[in-house]
């Protein structure tokens, strides 16, 4: 099959086409900035969202259209220009793939949307699936709904659309779990906030099964939540974390600190959602990586 991958540069994207390439799939990237040829490479690279690109003729004959695109939400402070930035980007992007779809000859399967569970918003005692009704007011929670309100449009031009609802994304060498793991190799690991707050998170070769496993189930569409069927809070997740690299569980990370350090970004690390993926499993998807231990001892090869 013919995947596109917009947004393809980033941790996620890499896999993915590595998974796709390994499966003997044409891999095609949609990227602003070309990078140098490279002789070993099987992908194409195909520059969009410039002035002078013109990506459509490429994108003829796509079976699937995955859409990762967008700035990075924990690259640094949000100031106003910046959640301007991060919002922006994903209209954006998705909205040049809605233009791209309506030109094409032949439409494509699937658009798989990268989308988050940050929709649902934040809190210590609900339980989110994809049948809430709870929708979030904070800029994240705002953020996914207009990113979701545009790609879910796809589907008015026939084309099937799933909106893949991450969580936190476990890999080894990028993401947030060398951050998390970090205080803990130097010994200053503990308690973030007050620890009682929820981290839905998800291993990364279980993203890469799951997009896969949309793919191939045209039954499925519409929001679906990739996360662990076991989340756990803050301080189940440094415990198992300090277990993991066998360093201690002891110096607590005092709200204020988070706060004051990271302003209002420092939601990310205080506050949380438990979030179940009811679809995937509904549909008999199986985790590779269903508990915390056996993800974090994958990822640290212990």
């Amino acid at each position: 099959m013919k995947m596109v991958i917009a947004g393809g540069s980033g941790f996620v994207g890499k896999a993915l086409s590595d998974y796709f390439l390994n499966k003997g799939d044409e891999v095609l990237v949609l990227t602003r900035k070309l990078p140098s040829p490279s002789h070993s490479s099987k992908i194409k690279y195909v520059q969009w969202l410039t002035p002078n690109s013109h990506p459509n003729t490429y994108l003829e004959d796509a079976d699937v259209l995955i859409n990762l695109a967008g700035e990075s939400i924990n690259s640094g402070r949000w100031n106003e220009n910046r959640k301007t930035r991060i919002l922006q980007s994903r209209l954006d992007a998705t909205n040049e793939l809605l233009r791209i779809i309506k030109q094409l000859k032949k439409k494509p399967k699937v658009l798989v949307n990268a989308s988050a569970i940050g929709y649902y918003g934040t809190s210590e005692t609900e339980t989110f699936t994809e049948q809430s009704s709870s929708v979030g007011s904070d800029f994240l929670a705002e953020t996914v709904k207009k990113w979701e309100a545009l790609a879910i449009k796809a589907e008015e031009l026939g084309v099937r659309t799933v909106l893949c609802r991450l969580g936190i994304v476990l890999a080894n060498n990028a993401g947030a779990l060398p951050k998390m793991a970090l205080p803990y190799q130097l010994f200053a690991g503990g308690k973030l906030g007050k620890g009682n707050q929820w981290v839905s998170w998800i291993h990364i070769n279980d993203v890469i099964r799951a997009i896969s496993f949309v793919i191939q189930h045209e039954n499925i569409r519409g929001p679906v939540n990739f996360i662990s069927p076991q989340p756990v809070t803050m301080d189940q997740f440094g415990k198992e974390l300090s277990k993991v690299l066998h360093r201690p569980h002891w110096i607590p990370t005092p709200e204020i600190a988070l706060k004051l350090l990271l302003g209002e970004m420092s939601m990310l690390m205080l506050e949380g959602q438990k979030v179940l993926p009811q679809a995937l499993l509904e549909h008999d998807f199986v985790f590779e990586y269903s508990t915390l231990d056996k993800a974090l001892n994958n990822l640290f090869q212990i």
